[in-house]
């Protein structure tokens, strides 16, 4: 057997790209689930009943009022995208740090004896997708500084449209408690008006104060915390990027083996 096909059999060679197979975010379902019932189960040992709270002018106010400024604050794509993003953290990508580390050696050891272009059959099956972007990109600059820079701006990049993103639903979560206050004026403003009933006044009081706890739990239970996810989801990814970046360098330097595992290890996560 030759040494290009020896190298090309230690070299990622699975038959099917091997993408990480998305999975439901277990654990942030389960806190979706606690922040919900844990508020439905305290409302309820105030012993007033659930369905007082239902109220549809405070839900239209608070709902509608901060989906207008949502729209008015934040660019049509951002908000595209921002939601687009929101969306995807109900899913949780497993990347394995550990086999993505072989799978840059593999790379680096084909390039090590055919170079570069001799891994061109193998980027297809890169197991993802900026992996695969980083390894073109290795093999169409000719500058080790021209690659860093341009890998580097990549992962800025990335990393800014996801603060974007998250910013998106943090400036909403903002506005929903002012809104929701709102609301309240609102209702109080319709109690004022049937001040001569005192049973109208009593109920109207705690309807208008409804519109509030609406604002608070959108803001608090839904936005912000979504926001704090996305920029964890960012600095995760990021983490994961920024050590593709260091194997493609690798890559491209013809480092050895281990010298590369050495540099790539230390973005491992002690157990």
């Amino acid at each position: 057997m030759s040494t290009s096909a020896a190298v090309l059999k230690e070299a990622p060679d699975s038959k099917e790209p091997s993408r990480p197979r998305k999975q439901l975010d277990v654990a942030m379902l389960a806190g979706i689930a606690v922040a919900f019932i844990a508020t439905v189960a305290g409302i309820a040992s105030t012993g007033v009943k659930l369905t007082y709270f239902l109220q549809p002018t405070g839900a239209l106010i608070v709902l509608g009022g901060t989906i207008g400024v949502t729209l008015i604050t934040s660019p049509r794509m951002s908000l595209v995208h921002s939601m687009r993003h929101a969306f995807s953290l109900l899913w949780a990508p497993e990347t394995d740090r550990a086999a993505l580390i072989e799978e840059l050696l593999g790379y680096g050891k084909a390039a090590r004896t055919m170079g570069l272009l001799g891994i061109e059959p193998m980027i297809d099956r890169a197991s993802s997708a900026f992996l695969n972007e980083s390894l073109l990109l290795a093999m169409d600059v000719q500058q080790r500084p021209e690659l860093q820079a341009a890998l580097e701006t990549k992962l800025r990049l990335r990393e800014r449209q996801g603060e974007m993103d998250a910013k998106t639903l943090e400036v909403a979560g903002g506005f929903a408690p002012t809104i929701g206050v709102l609301g309240t004026v609102v209702g109080m403003i319709d109690v004022l008006r049937q001040f001569s009933n005192v049973s109208s006044i009593a109920y109207g009081v705690g309807t208008a104060f409804v519109s509030t706890l609406y604002g608070l739990g959108l803001a608090n239970l839904v936005l912000l915390p979504a926001a704090h996810r996305i920029r964890a989801r960012v600095a995760e990814t990021f983490e994961v990027h920024e050590m593709i970046v260091e194997g493609v360098l690798c890559i491209f330097d013809r480092v050895h083996p281990t010298v590369a595992r050495e540099r790539m290890q230390s973005y491992l996560r002690e157990k």
